[in-house]
């Protein structure tokens, strides 16, 4: 007789009788002979030795905050775009340095968590069409240009904007380059969305329809955030209605994620990623209510508005981060929905074999018939 030490502290003691003695209570079930099924314990969702069976993601707190910078970034260079062609300068100026100053930090959360910056420039020798992490490196990169120039003239003195011979040198530049990242900008709102859906995580995954809409919904609520709170109140009309535009897509998105059936992404509606998500929604509606009513006419409430829906973004970022990791911890999130699958597929099966069964039996009296 040998022994075998489980994972989860028990033993599994296999001699000629058939006795197997599971660490679970010591219960023990009998083998019999004579072609009976054997009588075992129901499989739990612990793992050997009391591991995970996922991996859960090494990324600290840079990578939420960057989902959140990104997101920012890209919806105030489209916020920006769209003032500068209506003729709105106060409300272009703020979206296009807020931007800019988003991306810059952005670049130092993604190179910081990657912990050598030379990691980065290693991403950029190969473009895989097949690879988020690739894809986002290279658009990242080809919206960073147009950004970065954009914001750096607008924080070039009134007098050089305005006032000198490049005056009008420095605007089409601007305009130019401002475009050409807003060509970029909905890709950057929404690829971390991808990027994080196509992992094993099973949150993520069994999200993957929903978040997309989410990021974007919510890049375009915490652009409309930051203008509100840097922009006078009679340029910032635009502002106020990208904010009601934005929070109810993220809303609706995230609404759909908590009303899911399946079993995956049961980890957004309780625990901490719950509440963070809750608050997320709370301050998001709280800043569009007073977009909407107060902040028309009042600048403190502008400002408290803008920085509840930019804080409602970065609360919906880091509880979509909490449930994919979350959801690695506990086996049952990866074994349940594989047994789904698999009874599923099985039950397919079976179902298509009765079905040829069927037709099979109903084939030698057709030709009787037609005898």
């Amino acid at each position: 007789m040998t022994e075998h030490a489980s994972g989860d502290g028990g033993t599994h003691a296999a001699g000629n009788g058939g006795t197997h003695a599971v660490g679970n209570g010591g219960r023990k079930r009998k083998k019999k002979h004579g072609g009976e099924e054997s009588m075992v314990p129901d499989a739990d969702f612990k793992s050997y030795y009391g591991r995970p069976v996922l991996k859960p993601p090494v990324w600290e707190w840079m990578v939420p905050a960057y989902l959140l910078t990104g997101g920012l970034s890209a919806g105030a260079t489209l916020l920006s775009v769209g003032a500068d062609l209506t003729n709105k300068p106060a409300l272009c100026r703020s979206c296009r340095i807020g931007g800019f100053g988003a991306l810059l930090a952005s670049s130092y959360l993604l190179i910081g968590d990657l912990g050598r910056p030379l990691r980065f420039h290693h991403m950029m020798r190969v473009a895989k069409p097949t690879s988020p992490m690739s894809m986002g490196t290279w658009i990242l990169m080809s919206y960073g240009p147009g950004s970065s120039l954009a914001g750096m003239v607008e924080c070039l003195p009134k007098s050089w904007r305005t006032h000198s011979r490049y005056g009008p040198l420095l605007k089409w530049v601007a305009r130019l380059s401002g475009m050409s990242a807003a060509v970029i900008a909905p890709a950057l709102a929404s690829y971390t969305a991808v990027l994080l859906a196509d992992t094993a995580v099973p949150a993520w995954h069994g999200a993957y329809r929903e978040m997309p809409f989410v990021f974007t919904g919510s890049a375009a609520a915490s652009a409309a955030g930051l203008a509100l709170a840097t922009t006078p109140i009679k340029e910032a009309g635009p502002a106020r209605k990208l904010a009601v535009l934005g929070a109810a897509i993220e809303i609706t998105a995230a609404r759909l994620i908590d009303r899911k059936p399946d079993f995956e992404t049961s980890t957004f509606t309780h625990g901490e990623p719950h509440h963070l998500r809750q608050t997320s929604e709370r301050l998001t509606l709280a800043g569009t209510l007073v977009a909407v009513t107060l902040a028309r006419r009042s600048r403190i409430a502008a400002v408290l508005g803008g920085l509840a829906l930019v804080a409602g973004s970065g609360f919906q970022r880091f509880g979509t981060f909490e449930a994919g990791v979350e959801s690695t911890k506990d086996p049952i999130y990866v074994v349940k929905p594989q047994r789904e699958r698999l009874n599923a597929r099985r039950a397919e099966q079976e179902r298509q074999r009765q079905e040829e069964e069927a037709r099979a039996q109903g084939q030698p009296g057709e030709q009787q018939s037609g005898q």
